[in-house]
């Protein structure tokens, strides 16, 4: 596999990671019927700067419009219905955003919302990162040259960069890392 896929890949295995936090988020929230907000804001911040500023800004800014010049780009194609999952977590996000204060308080109208937007976002992300994997990758794999993954690899770093700072990709795994250790789930690693 290229390596600016394995890259992609890498961070679907550290997004899922936060998922699966979220999920644990989600079962205390039901069963005290109020949101830790703490881990809740640490989970949407990752959301925000890993999965959809980092992540889906490489994907939608540098991998999906090459793969277009290599034909995979039409109107109902997979990279359409990729972004506009992309942009359907952006809901997701923003509606836990804002029943987030009122589930921390115990407000059971926003207890529900908070966790109704949130199990849409894991099952959204969890399929999404599955058609990336399984289908998108493999057939995006052949039409990548020696070139287009060099390329690829150095933008992915300098977008990131520029997006989320020098130390934002650390940083933001370490939040994950602490998400995961705070809730019993595994770490998909510590880089």
């Amino acid at each position: 596999m290229q390596k600016s896929l394995e890259v992609l890949k890498h961070e679907h295995r550290v997004i899922e990671q936060v998922l699966n936090a979220l999920e644990k988020i989600l079962e205390r929230c039901r069963d005290e019927n109020r949101l830790d907000g703490e881990s809740a804001r640490e989970a949407i911040a990752f959301f925000h700067g890993f999965t959809d500023r980092a992540h889906h800004g490489k994907e939608e800014i540098q991998l999906f419009p090459l793969l277009e010049t290599y034909g995979m780009g039409s109107p109902c194609g997979p990279l359409a219905l990729l972004r506009r999952e992309h942009e359907l977590g952006r809901v997701y996000i923003q509606g836990m955003e804002c029943s987030l204060d009122g589930a921390v308080e115990g407000d059971p109208k926003s207890v529900q919302w908070f966790m109704q937007h949130g199990h849409s976002y894991i099952r959204l992300i969890r399929e999404h990162i599955d058609k990336e994997d399984n289908c998108l990758f493999p057939d995006a794999e052949p039409s990548l040259t020696a070139e287009d993954d060099a390329r690829l690899l150095a933008t992915y770093s300098d977008f990131e960069t520029a997006d989320i700072g020098r130390d934002g990709h650390e940083k933001l795994v370490a939040s994950a890392n602490a998400l995961a250790d705070r809730f019993g789930v595994p770490r998909t690693s510590d880089t």
